[in-house]
């Protein structure tokens, strides 16, 4: 959207009086085209910057994205080793607490299996 801002030049009274209203007119006229002129200037100027930035600004977008997307995948091979090293940690405990109860459990079962032969033994009068 542009927004034209028209230029006002006029010059005083003695101006058009020396120079006459031809000279005069043509020097306002002059003094509006150079004004347009910087303008256009301005504008292609402003417009080859912003270019130049938004072409630099999707660069280091694009470094950024890359940047992340490593970082991501080097905290997922950590979290997979962590996630394997859990895993190896939680089978062993799970091991050893099997062997608990398994002993447990043996020496339950003999502690019962002992006492019932005994009891056995002792009504059978023996």
């Amino acid at each position: 959207m542009e927004h034209r801002v028209p230029v006002t030049a006029r010059l005083s009274k003695r101006f058009y009086e020396v120079l006459g209203e031809d000279v005069a007119n043509e020097l306002v006229d002059w003094f509006k085209a150079v004004d347009l002129t910087y303008r256009n200037d301005l504008r292609e100027l402003n417009e080859l910057n912003f270019a130049r930035f938004d072409a630099r600004l999707e660069q280091r977008l694009a470094e950024l994205r890359a940047e992340l997307r490593q970082e991501l995948a080097e905290l997922r091979s950590e979290l997979r080793t962590e996630i394997a090293g859990l895993r190896l940690e939680f089978r062993t405990e799970l091991q050893q607490v099997r062997t608990e109860l398994l002993r447990w459990m043996f020496g339950f079962w003999v502690t019962t299996l002992i006492g019932i032969t005994g009891l056995v033994i002792v009504l059978r009068g023996g």
